[in-house]
């Protein structure tokens, strides 16, 4: 299997990592959990029981014309409790080593056979400046929104492209299946790709 370069030659790169099956399936599976566990499920609001008060029947239950009542924090009354009040709650959706590993396996197949996945030597910057860093998206000819995978954390590469829409950096080990498939463009340096590589196998 080969992965373009920006330039030079085309990397040779494992079979058993970058030209899976497409698996739609998994790839949901696994991106949704992904993004359900980022939840905070920290909604909560008030029932009956738990709105303070009401402990006493307003009125006694027959002669007074009106409608009988056992408590004022019922959820038609103002200051009751809510009808069908949220509750804190987990939304974590568990997803085993065996899955995650072959869902990104096959995500990375499909950004190689479709060439969105494309590799580089590394990233050179003369400057920790902005200017270098777009001059280097726009020598790749990429268009659309890219992702800059590097093997390890790169802050210079960070604080010179924090400031550019629609290019993000990221190291191997920040990588997650939501960013891969989010992007446009993903350009890795050669690094980035053999440790990736590691991981998945």
């Amino acid at each position: 299997m080969e992965i373009k370069m920006l330039s030079g030659s085309p990397l040779e790169v494992s079979d058993a990592i970058f030209g899976c099956d497409f698996n739609e399936g998994l790839i949901h599976q696994v991106v949704t959990s992904y993004m359900t566990t980022g939840r905070a499920g920290t909604k909560a609001q008030k029932n009956r029981s738990a709105v303070s008060g009401g402990g006493a029947k307003p009125w006694r239950q027959k002669g007074t014309g009106r409608a009988r009542a056992g408590t004022s924090r019922t959820n038609i009354w103002r200051h009751g409790g809510v009808t069908f009040a949220a509750t804190p709650r987990d939304h974590t959706q568990k997803v085993n080593k065996k899955m995650y590993r072959a869902a990104m396996r096959s995500i990375l197949s499909t950004l190689v056979a479709k060439e969105r996945l494309v590799a580089v030597k590394s990233f050179e910057l003369p400057e920790v400046k902005t200017k270098h860093v777009a001059e280097l998206v726009k020598t790749t000819g990429l268009e659309g929104s890219i992702l800059l995978l590097t093997a390890e954390q790169n802050d210079d590469l960070f604080l010179a492209a924090r400031n550019l829409p629609r290019v993000e950096v990221f190291s191997v080990s920040q990588l997650n299946p939501v960013a891969l498939v989010g992007y446009d463009h993903i350009v890795a340096t050669e690094d980035a790709l053999a440790l990736l590589a590691e991981r998945l196998s």
